[in-house]
């Protein structure tokens, strides 16, 4: 896992740069997860600086953003949205963080984060906080040779994490615009739906 604290002191955020050059399709995919009938409460996990939570508050649902690292979740707040709140906390302990329920998760390079042990708890944690037909929206990089330096994630290791979800959807994300080497990482959408109560 990486040392995110330590990368925000330095000013090295590239996921930062991958959000801004992927914010089309990024909207075009909350868009599609945004129907009228099914907003509710969303929670985006590590959500950084909070780069995408206010998209959600503006596609409708009640927005929450989680994150980890205290400075980021600082700035996050510092922008202001309206209607939004921040937490600082754990994505692999949110069984005990008083959050309530959600219909929809936001991963944004989350996941591909963690090592197994940690993507199992941030697994129970999201199935435990989810409302029955609940959505969970991730883009992840996909394994590579370039590991060492942008970790990244196989649609096994998705469906052994999230057992009592079902992948609904899976499909590549652009990498127009990106450098070396995640522009060989082959990032992919996945919707994923809460196949059975938690």
């Amino acid at each position: 896992m990486s040392n995110y604290s330590l990368m925000y002191r330095l000013g090295f955020t590239p996921w930062e740069r991958y959000g801004r050059l992927s914010d089309a399709s990024i909207a075009a995919q909350l868009d599609r997860v945004s129907h009228a009938e099914s907003r509710g409460r969303a929670l985006d996990l590590g959500c950084g600086r909070g780069m995408f939570t206010p998209q959600l508050a503006r596609r409708g649902w009640d927005a929450t953003g989680i994150d980890i690292v205290p400075k980021a979740i600082e700035h996050a707040r510092r922008r202001n949205a309206p209607g939004i709140r921040y937490l600082v906390g754990d994505v692999t302990r949110l069984r005990e963080q008083e959050l309530g329920t959600f219909d929809l998760f936001l991963d944004i390079g989350c996941f591909q984060g963690l090592d197994p042990q940690q993507r199992t708890d941030m697994s129970d944690g999201v199935t435990h906080l989810a409302n029955p037909g609940a959505t969970l929206l991730m883009l992840a990089f996909g394994p590579s040779r370039y590991k060492a330096f942008v970790e990244g994630v196989s649609r096994a290791d998705i469906d052994q994490a999230f057992r009592q979800w079902q992948i609904v959807r899976a499909e590549a994300a652009p990498t127009r615009g990106l450098g070396w080497p995640m522009n060989r990482t082959n990032p992919r959408w996945y919707e994923l739906r809460l196949a059975s109560a938690a």
